[in-house]
């Protein structure tokens, strides 16, 4: 019983050990997630000041469809799903990667996917991906990968093999469902900037059909930078819930272990009174001296 006692002690001290890891890895989930959030705001800013230099170009010249490829292959689309890199996230990988699938696709569909972790995923639901990458550690980092997806998507574009461009990823939500969200970067919809009345119209070094491209390459990286900011704050989020989750657990285990160390504590104080009382019973019982026969 002693060495069994041992054994729950032994383990009550490694669940210890486990409990202040996983609270370390849930406060630093939490701090990550509020600076990825925090971030949003200046991002979304200097997208506004491109949006005003696009409307300010579109008054150089008048166009429906600036972006579209004439020499693009038909109905090829290329679709970026974002993931998490690291692991303890619960089931983010296998909502952003359903998402994916569920969603009605061009008949020549190339995925790019970041996160190590959503690879596994989406082999399992059959998802075939063309380009990855992993997703981005810190809030630091997110500018970098925005520059190099823009880049192999832009070779993607200028080689006519896409005519759609579809970005999927994860945002913050207050509550434990995860939210995917789906936006469309390409064609680049010029429309939806509005033209603003200017006295003196802007001074260009370039034509406006090249200064147009330029300014969309950069709202579609200023959009990246945000969707990846986003992804990467409502990963931290769910790693938050799913270390919350795991902290319950431990305690648990924790009460059950102190329970059973308890009662084995209790049985061992027992056995030991049970045999100090027969050891007193037995000194203190009354010899018979034995008479022996007189001879006759």
């Amino acid at each position: 019983m002693s060495n069994k006692l041992s054994e729950v002690q032994g383990r009550i001290s490694s669940v210890h050990e486990l409990e202040s890891v996983v609270s370390a890895m849930r406060g630093i989930a939490a701090a990550r997630s509020r600076e990825a959030q925090s971030r949003i705001d200046a991002i979304r800013a200097c997208a506004n000041i491109v949006g005003t230099a696009i409307a300010d170009a579109l008054r150089l010249e008048q166009r429906d469809e600036a972006g579209t490829q004439a020499n693009a292959a038909p109905d090829a689309e290329v679709v970026i799903i974002l993931c998490a890199e690291q692991g303890f996230v619960g089931t983010f990988n296998e909502h952003v990667v359903e998402t994916a699938t569920q969603r009605p696709s061009f008949r020549l569909a190339e995925y790019f996917l970041l996160g190590d972790r959503g690879l596994a995923v989406a082999a399992e639901h059959g998802l075939t991906i063309g380009w990855s990458a992993p997703m981005v550690a810190h809030a630091d980092e997110v500018t970098a990968l925005a520059d190099r997806i823009t880049g192999v998507l832009y070779e993607r574009l200028n080689a006519g093999r896409a005519t759609r461009v579809t970005l999927l990823h994860a945002v913050p939500n207050p509550s434990e469902t995860i939210e995917v969200v789906e936006s469309a970067l390409w064609p680049f919809d010029f429309k939806r900037f509005k033209q603003a009345i200017r006295a003196n119209p802007p001074l260009v070094t370039l034509s406006p059909h090249r200064l147009l491209a330029k300014l969309a390459e950069e709202y579609i990286y200023a959009q990246l930078c945000e969707a990846i900011m986003l992804s990467f704050a409502a990963e931290n989020a769910a790693r938050m819930r799913a270390m919350i989750a795991a902290r319950a657990n431990v305690h648990d285990t924790l009460d059950k272990l102190i329970g059973e160390s308890r009662r084995l504590r209790q049985d061992e104080i027992t056995s030991e009174i049970v045999e100090l009382s027969s050891v007193t019973l037995v000194a203190a019982a009354p010899r018979r001296t034995r008479h022996r026969p007189r001879p006759a």
